[in-house]
């Protein structure tokens, strides 16, 4: 496995698309190691893609493109500008109460952070705002997703560990609406010490604004709540959730905001295809390594180094969540999430660490390594978009990324937090 590991790092530093670096990489296992029949790859890559649960991921994408087409999004916007635009440093906080909506409508955090950016990122420096605490706050923000339901890399978290995502879904809940709190509270810090808005005078909606807003938006906050108490009663699987996903974005977007029509509709699933080509392809290439990693016996091989070095329980979660944050520095969150579940999956059932409450550290974790240097995928979107330098972003998002992290910490040491909702409904 060291010699799949080489060449796949090997291979990413040379630009090589992600998906194409793992199959190329342990098809040299298969072609070094002569008890091995290369047919395995092929059957692997199809058995990889076929299971039930994984039908969540493409319907889930192709609702979230369609949300965005049908209206959806912008009267979020105006419903999270009713809420907290008149604050210090309004815009900062609609952008972060918006993506906490939106991460149960789109579950990605890089297309959040893609639509954020392009409808509010301009916005926010027009107001006086530095560009890199604006492409700060939309990015870290968009991290929210990673835990509010539905997210993509619970639903693969999921899968490859045969965890609830029922439970999953429940589980995210209160960390999302915590990272909201904090990402606020920092927003708000940062834009009072600076002046944001100071001179602004922007006006408190008044409750029947706030209303209006809200009954505008309506359609698009009952989505997660149908979602979850679907899935908790039994109406729908996650997979079927997703179909029921598409079917509501269709109705909404046709038939009720009339804002949907056939040439939007063309491009939307024109976009879920690439999205979801991109995806099927990662998860097809990753079984081959998966069937690998289980050949090699490494989850075994780890669970022994990890243990040898101490069998506390906290401080061996605590090492896997150094491993993860480092790992999630270099490789794509969707990528981790496949190979490394099976590894650490035994691990964590030995030390007695919940599979749900090591999903929502795992999936924050791996996410936020997509706003970090030196491959953050979201990073690179957001300052793409508006123009902004990598370097003024990574100055203006640290303390975002500091407040996740001691958020973070407190998920490892209260599991309850994240075990609250799935405990008390599952």
């Amino acid at each position: 496995m060291l010699t799949v590991s080489i060449i796949f790092l090997i291979l990413l530093f040379l630009n090589m698309p992600v998906a194409f670096a793992i199959g190329i990489a342990s098809l040299c296992y298969f072609l070094i190691e002569p008890n091995l029949p290369i047919s395995i790859t092929a059957q692997r890559m199809v058995a990889g893609t076929q299971s039930f649960p994984l039908l969540a991921v493409p319907f889930f994408i192709l609702a979230g493109n369609l949300m965005n087409s049908a209206g959806i999004t912008s009267r979020l916007i105006r419903f999270s500008n009713a809420l907290t635009g008149h604050l210090v440093g309004g815009l900062a906080h609609v952008s972060i109460i918006l993506s906490t909506i939106m991460g149960g409508i789109s579950g990605s955090a890089n297309a959040d952070a893609a639509m954020q950016s392009r409808i509010l990122g301009r916005q926010m420096m027009m107001r006086g705002y530095s560009g890199g605490y604006s492409v700060g706050v939309i990015a870290v923000s968009s991290l929210i997703t990673a835990t509010i339901p539905p997210s993509i890399g619970l639903i693969l978290y999921g899968y490859v560990g045969e965890v609830s995502i029922g439970k999953l879904f429940l589980g995210g809940v209160i960390p999302g609406l915590l990272m909201m709190i904090v990402l606020m509270t920092i927003a708000y810090v940062i834009a009072k010490r600076r002046g944001y808005d100071s001179e602004n005078n922007i006006r408190r909606a008044s409750l029947k604004e706030v209303l209006q807003a809200a009954r505008e938006s309506i359609w698009a906050l009952l989505f997660p709540v149908i979602l979850v108490v679907g899935i908790r009663f039994g109406v729908f699987t996650a997979s079927e959730a997703g179909a029921f996903a598409v079917v509501y974005a269709l109705i909404v977007g046709f038939f009720i905001y009339k804002e949907l029509n056939w040439k939007n509709m063309k491009e939307c699933i024109g976009q879920s295809v690439l999205d979801n080509a991109r995806i099927l392809l990662i998860i097809s290439t990753s079984s081959i390594l998966g069937y690998l990693i289980t050949y090699d016996r490494l989850p075994q091989t780890a669970a022994e180094l990890l243990v040898g070095i101490t069998d506390n329980p906290t401080l061996l979660l605590f090492l896997i969540v150094l491993f993860l944050i480092a790992a999630g520095m270099f490789v794509e969150s969707t990528v981790l999430v496949l190979l490394l579940t099976p590894i650490f999956m035994p691990i964590i059932k030995n030390i007695g660490v919940d599979p749900v409450h090591f999903g929502i550290l795992m999936m924050t974790i791996v996410t936020m390594g997509g706003m970090t240097p030196p491959v953050g995928v979201t990073m690179y979107t957001v300052c793409s978009l508006t123009n902004v330098s990598v370097e003024e972003y990574m100055k203006e998002s640290f303390p975002f990324i500091a407040g996740v992290v001691v958020l973070v910490i407190l998920l490892m040491l209260f599991p309850d937090i994240v075990l609250f909702l799935p405990n008390l409904l599952m």
